[in-house]
């Protein structure tokens, strides 16, 4: 059983080491969308592109396809980020009309 516990252990520490690569790519990601609001809203530019959207959810299922991921489970995660940064650039464009 130590063995089995043992190679639990290591799955677990990679997925672990993992997510915290995740959390910082998501977080730089945000950083630069903040970046990207910021500058629609200095330039009235809407919120949000649903044509950039829409090409940017067909890159991400080929790329998922590709790695062998569930493209519908990355489009979902996609679509959740989108709307987290629509979100995101809706508070930037409002806060910059006060």
């Amino acid at each position: 059983m130590t063995e089995v516990s043992d190679k639990l252990a290591q799955f677990r520490a990679s997925i672990d080491n993992l997510d915290a690569a995740l959390i910082h790519i998501l977080a730089e990601r945000f950083r630069v969308t903040q970046a990207v609001g910021q500058l629609k809203a200095t330039h009235d530019l809407p919120p949000s592109d649903p044509d950039r959207e829409k090409r940017q959810i067909e890159r991400l299922r080929r790329l998922a396809d590709e790695a062998d991921l569930d493209p519908d489970f990355a489009e979902k995660f996609l679509a959740f980020i989108i709307r987290e940064v629509i979100r995101h650039h809706e508070a930037i464009a409002a806060k910059n009309e006060d």
